[in-house]
C-alpha cells in the first residue's frame, strides 16, 4: 500500500556548515525539526534516514574534477592550504558565499542522497508524497559550487529519475532567487519543464532568470521565468504563479512535480527585496499539492532551499509544507506551542512570532505595491506571448 507522505532527514544534516557567520546556518533544519516533532506533525515510521550519494550518482549532473576538488577538502589543515585555495577558486569554491570546510564532500552529497531518497521512494511506488528539507541547493553548476551551494541535488535527482524512469518532470521553483542551476541542467530536455518565480535578477543574484530564457534546442520553451519586481506582495506573486503554472501543466502533462520551497523572499528576509508573508508559503504547498493530485496522480518531490531568518521564518514556512504533504494543513489560527518557544527564543535576536501566519501589522506596505504588481502582470504577459502554448 502506497503511504501518503515520508520525511527525509539526516542529525549529520548539520555538518553542511560554512560556519557562524554565514547567513546559510544549519540551525534552521534543527529548528525546523523540532517545531514539525513539537506539533506531532512527524512520528519515526515518517522519517526516513538518507545515505551519502554515491560517485556515479554525483556524475549524473557534476564532472570529475569538480567533484575531486571538493573531496580535497577534508580536514582543516586543507581549508587554509593556499596551493588548494588557489586552486579551488577556478570552481568556485573558497569564496565569500561558498567558503570551504573540513568534509564538505560528505556534507554535500548526504544532502544529494537524501532528495535521490526522496525520489526512490516516490519512484518505487511507496510513497506519493516525499520532503528533503536539506535540499534545493539549486544554484550548483557542472563544475563549480555557487550561491551556497556544492552540490544540485535537484539536478542530480531529476536526471536519476529521467534515467530510471519514463516521466516527464514539473519542477516549480519559488525560491527569492532564480533556479539558475537546475534551468542550465535541462536547458535543452523537452522532458523536463522548469518554472521559477523569484526576485528579478536586475537586482539579485545570479542576476539570470529573465523571461526570454525558454531553453534551447528541443528544450525550447520548456523553461519558463517569471521575475518579480522588488517588493512584491504575497497577492501579487500568487496571482503571478496562477497565471503560468497550472495552463504549463495541463499542457505539459507531467508524471511527477519537484518543487523547491526556498523561503527568502519572506519580507523579514535579510537576502532579499520580496514582500511575501507565511500566507504564502502555506498557499504555495496546497497549490502544489492540488495541481500533483491533478497531473501527476500525486506524485510529489519537495525539497527546502533558501531562507536566512533562521527562527522567526524557516521553521514556520517548512512545516506549513510538512502539514500539507501529509495532508493535515494546518489551520489559518495555528499557534505555535509555547514549549518550542521557550526552547528557541534565547536562540532569536529578535521575538518568535506566536502564530504560523504573520500578523497584519507585521507584514510592511509599499505605496507603489499597485505599480509593483502592474509591472509584474506585463512580465506575464510578455511570458505568455513568447510561449504561445501558454496563451
Amino acid at each position: 500500500m502506497t503511504q501518503l507522505a515520508k520525511f527525509v532527514y539526516s542529525p549529520s544534516y548539520t555538518q553542511y556548515d560554512f560556519g557562524p557567520s554565514h547567513p546559510f546556518n544549519p540551525l534552521r533544519l534543527v529548528a525546523t525539526k523540532s517545531l514539525i516533532d513539537t506539533m506531532g506533525l512527524l512520528t519515526p515510521h515518517d522519517t526516513i534516514i538518507p545515505d551519502l550519494a554515491t560517485f556515479d550518482e554525483l556524475f549524473l549532473i557534476h564532472q570529475p574534477d569538480y567533484i575531486d576538488m571538493v573531496q580535497r577538502f577534508q580536514t582543516y589543515e586543507d581549508t587554509l592550504n593556499p596551493n588548494l585555495l588557489r586552486l579551488a577558486q577556478d570552481y568556485g569554491l573558497g569564496t565569500e558565499d561558498d567558503p570551504v570546510f573540513p568534509k564538505m564532500h560528505q556534507a554535500g552529497s548526504l544532502a544529494v542522497g537524501g532528495t535521490l531518497t526522496a525520489a526512490r521512494l516516490v519512484a518505487s511506488g511507496q510513497v506519493l508524497h516525499a520532503l528533503n528539507i536539506a535540499g534545493g541547493l539549486h544554484h550548483a553548476k557542472k563544475a563549480s559550487a555557487s550561491g551556497f551551494c556544492i552540490y544540485n541535488d535537484v539536478a542530480i535527482a531529476i536526471k536519476w529519475l529521467r534515467e530510471h524512469t519514463s516521466w516527464k518532470i514539473a519542477y516549480i521553483d519559488t525560491d527569492a532567487h532564480h533556479g539558475d542551476g537546475v534551468q542550465q541542467a535541462f536547458y535543452d530536455d523537452p522532458h523536463v519543464l522548469t518554472i521559477s518565480l523569484h526576485e528579478t535578477g536586475q537586482y539579485l543574484f545570479p542576476g539570470t532568470g529573465s523571461v526570454e530564457e525558454l531553453g534551447e534546442g528541443a528544450g525550447y520553451g520548456f523553461s519558463l521565468n517569471l521575475p518579480l519586481r522588488p517588493y512584491s506582495d504575497d497577492e501579487s506573486s500568487l496571482e503571478s504563479l496562477l497565471s503560468v503554472v497550472p495552463q504549463a501543466l495541463a499542457v505539459f502533462q507531467p508524471d511527477l512535480i519537484v518543487s523547491q520551497h526556498g523561503c527568502d523572499g519572506h519580507f523579514w528576509d535579510p537576502l532579499t527585496d520580496l514582500l511575501a508573508s507565511t500566507y504564502f508559503y502555506a498557499q504555495v504547498p496546497s497549490l502544489v499539492d492540488a495541481w500533483a493530485h491533478q497531473f501527476s496522480q500525486g506524485r510529489w518531490i519537495a525539497v527546502g532551499g533558501g531562507g536566512y531568518e533562521l527562527l522567526r521564518v524557516v521553521p514556520r514556512a517548512w512545516t506549513l509544507l510538512w502539514a500539507q504533504m501529509i495532508h493535515q494543513p494546518l489551520a489559518n489560527s495555528a499557534t505555535i506551542p509555547s514549549s518550542w518557544l521557550e526552547q528557541w527564543q534565547s536562540s532569536s535576536p529578535e521575538p518568535l512570532p506566536r502564530t504560523f501566519l504573520d500578523r497584519l501589522e507585521d507584514r510592511p506596505t509599499t505605496p507603489s505595491s499597485f505599480a509593483i504588481t502592474q509591472q509584474n502582470r506585463q512580465t506575464v504577459y510578455h511570458l505568455k506571448q513568447l510561449v504561445s502554448w501558454l496563451q
